[in-house]
């Protein structure tokens, strides 16, 4: 049977993606409806090549260029939250999450409350409403596939195993691009370099979080929401071939691993398919070319961001709101060269030394806590990197 799919970001690198697996896969998939922040000339492409019934474009103010773009197609076209809110839950019956960054709440949680089957690709939705979203999961029927390589790969191993039989999962950890860099070269570091990433193709935000390591962080605290552990069961070790994805103990002392090469095709694919299979076109692993596969503990003094992950999972509350939060905006800032390298997480725990907010009850109080929290770190940058 033909699977109705919504691609919210179809336009970045996870859209992509996703696109080139619906593609090869024509019988298997009809995409309904597609979004994306600003870029309207990709998105009519898009339609064009997918026959997407639905185009939103966040952006209001570019709403009659999409529609100039598309006149002549069937598709309707329509801008702004609320829009974004239809795509994510209407007629599709899995939806893709790619939406970078906490602008994609919303659409997750109309995804999940209309019950739908949500590949999330956007951590920030979990670290940030965690237990607002699998509470909601819950009671409308809604099932969240892990598209990140890391949950996917312990999605994946967990596959027909009880629960209670789980004794830790690992998190792996490529590194990132500054893994053996002197603290001089960190501290100098430019955008470039950061966003540089050894292994993995991905959007700028995404890949300069790999080289603070702060994407492993807020793993951690989205794996706590999906796989219902506490923070000592969850571990992270550094693996700089990117070979295995992560890894599941279990307390008769086994452990599985996922393992396959660097392309974010496969999770998707598996998201995709679920709870079948799908063929992609990634390169197939070759362990004996790769021969070795190195592991090491992560350095907490090179990448504190671990740490201040951990320690706001640990707080709970509003904690990993403001985690996420201030990084995000100290990474923005970093991007456009306002800060220094370093500055993002000095930034982020000053934003945590300061917080002293009530626990989020609806997905309106988490929303103003990043908005203080963005507002509080803007004001920080202004007075220590003026």
């Amino acid at each position: 049977m033909t699977r109705k799919i919504a691609i919210l970001g179809a336009t970045g690198s996870i859209g992509k993606s996703t696109l080139d697996l619906v593609e090869r896969n024509p019988d298997a998939f009809e995409v309904t409806a597609v979004t994306a922040a600003t870029n309207v000339e990709a998105l009519a492409d898009i339609v064009r090549r997918t026959g997407a019934k639905l185009a939103v474009v966040a952006d209001e103010a570019r709403y009659s260029q999409l529609a100039e773009l598309l006149v002549g197609t069937t598709c309707r076209v329509a801008a702004g939250e609320d829009a974004l809110l239809e795509a994510a839950a209407g007629e599709a019956e899995l939806v893709i999450a790619a939406i970078v960054g906490c602008a994609g709440l919303k659409p997750v949680m109309a995804a999940v409350d209309s019950g739908k089957t949500v590949a999330l690709a956007n951590k920030e939705a979990l670290v940030t409403a965690g237990a607002l979203m699998t509470d909601a999961a819950a009671s409308s029927g809604a099932t969240i596939l892990p598209v990140d390589s890391e949950h996917n790969a312990i999605f994946q191993c967990l596959a027909g195993n009880r629960g209670d039989d789980v004794s830790r999962i690992i998190l792996t950890a490529s590194g990132g691009p500054f893994r053996v860099a002197s603290a001089e070269i960190i501290g100098a570091a430019t955008p470039a370099q950061a966003v540089a990433h050894p292994n993995w193709s991905m959007g700028a935000k995404i890949s300069v979080d790999s080289a603070t390591m702060m994407n492993k962080g807020l793993e951690l605290i989205e794996a706590h929401y999906l796989f219902k552990l506490p923070s000592q069961r969850i571990d992270i070790l550094v693996h700089p071939q990117s070979v295995v994805h992560s890894m599941v103990e279990f307390v008769d002392g086994s452990v599985l691993a996922q393992l396959g090469t660097a392309d974010m095709r496969i999770p998707i694919a598996y998201a995709l398919a679920w709870p079948e299979r799908i063929a992609t076109p990634a390169q197939r692993l070759d362990l004996a070319t790769i021969a070795r596969l190195d592991f090491e503990a992560p350095d907490l003094e090179r990448f504190p961001a671990l740490r201040l992950a951990r320690e706001a999972l640990e707080a709970g509350g509003a904690a990993p709101i403001v985690l996420n939060a201030a990084n995000e905006g100290a990474v923005a800032s970093f991007l456009a060269g306002h800060i220094r390298f370093p500055d993002i997480v000095r930034l982020v725990q000053e934003a945590l030394s300061s917080a002293a907010y009530d626990a989020p009850h609806s997905i309106g109080d988490v929303l103003e806590i990043d908005r203080v929290t963005r507002d509080r770190t803007k004001a920080m940058m202004t007075a220590s990197c003026p």
